[in-house]
């Protein structure tokens, strides 16, 4: 007999009827898959190499001049606004010295004069000399005539000489025997001036105060920038030879160019102008104040947010830009009422004021 038990482990197949076959089973389409599209790359920005240049400025200036950083940034962007800056700070805080270094920083020709109580306009604008070869009179300019000047101490000469400067600062041209004379472009007055010295000084008037875009107070160091700079003087450093601290120019005027082409560009609302309109009539309703902001102040608070909001990287500007440029913009064109400065109203206070009660836009 045969045995037909299968071998152990073996499964036996359970027959299947011919009749009856195994019906195929159907084709599972797979779902189409739909991977997800990248999102357009950004456009390169044509100006981040400027931004990156005038960045570089802080490093460059920070080779001579410890601690100053806002300072520095506040130069800039008056650079980026065609604007002029009157740096305040008593004796021995490195103002000189801050100027000089921005200048080695900068492929710009710059020039310095040191104001003087027997100063004359023509040593600062140009004049006339008469050329004994020629038998005619020819100009020779001034050191105005040049991209960045340096006008230290500029409240030690009289008005007669202060308003020499007028013409320039605000039409950059010089005017000399009914001839106007156009300055280079760039143009930057940066002066300087000791709010602690009254003795033999002459207070800027009003009409020039409005000249300047910033006043930037350079205050005293604290005690950890302090003793740096002690040491970098122990270590062999000449403030008179900054060619030895390895200062050396890293940006050029094509880099301002493009720089101030892009500022141009960055967007405001109407609603941002609105708040810079209301700020600055806000000072001139102040009971406290004689002389509020003028419109010239609304003009130069809108141009230095928007050259902030593009160093920040921002192609509009936000309230924030306003309030972060209020200070060094709107605070020297302000005038407080004597009544009011014996109880110790100050310009600052009462632009803090107005920027806590005037209504933010969303």
């Amino acid at each position: 007999m045969t045995d037909t038990t299968p071998p152990e482990g073996d499964a036996a197949a359970p027959a299947t009827p011919a009749s009856s076959p195994v019906p195929p089973q159907p084709v599972q389409e797979s779902a189409p898959v739909h991977e997800p599209v990248p999102a357009p790359a950004p456009a390169p920005d044509p100006s981040a190499g400027a931004r990156e240049a005038l960045g570089r400025l802080r490093t460059e200036v920070g080779k001579a001049v410890v601690g100053q950083d806002q300072i520095v940034t506040g130069l800039v962007i008056a650079l980026l606004c065609r604007g002029h800056v009157l740096l305040e700070g008593v004796p021995g805080v490195a103002k000189t010295l801050l100027v000089r270094a921005l200048a080695a920083s900068l492929d710009m020709d710059t020039k310095r004069v040191q104001f003087t109580p027997d100063l004359m306009p023509g040593d600062v604008t140009g004049s006339l000399v008469y050329d004994a070869r020629t038998a005619a009179f020819s100009f020779r300019e001034g050191p105005v005539f040049t991209n960045l000047m340096l006008a230290d101490e500029i409240n030690r000469t009289p008005p007669k000489t202060q308003s020499a400067l007028l013409e320039a600062m605000e039409e950059r041209q010089v005017t000399v025997d009914g001839e106007a004379r156009k300055l280079p472009d760039p143009f930057l007055v940066i002066a300087t001036q000791n709010p602690v010295e009254y003795e033999g000084t002459y207070p800027l008037p009003e009409a020039q105060m409005d000249r300047f875009m910033l006043k930037l107070p350079v205050a005293l160091p604290d005690r950890a920038t302090e003793a740096s700079v002690l040491q970098r003087h122990a270590a062999g450093f000449d403030p008179r030879n900054l060619a030895a601290a390895g200062l050396a120019p890293v940006a050029s005027v094509a880099d301002l160019e493009q720089a101030r082409a892009a500022v141009a560009s960055v967007e405001i609302s109407a609603d941002v102008i609105g708040y810079i309109v209301d700020l600055c009539r806000a000072t001139r309703e102040a009971p406290s104040v004689s002389l509020g902001v003028s419109p010239r102040g609304a003009t130069a608070l809108m141009a230095t947010a928007r050259a902030w909001a593009w160093m920040r990287g921002r192609t509009y500007v936000s309230p924030d830009d306003v309030k972060a440029l209020a200070g060094w913009t709107l605070a020297h064109r302000m005038r407080i009422r004597a009544e009011a400065e014996l109880e110790g109203v100050t310009a600052t206070s009462v632009l803090t004021s107005v920027l806590t009660t005037v209504p933010v836009p969303r």
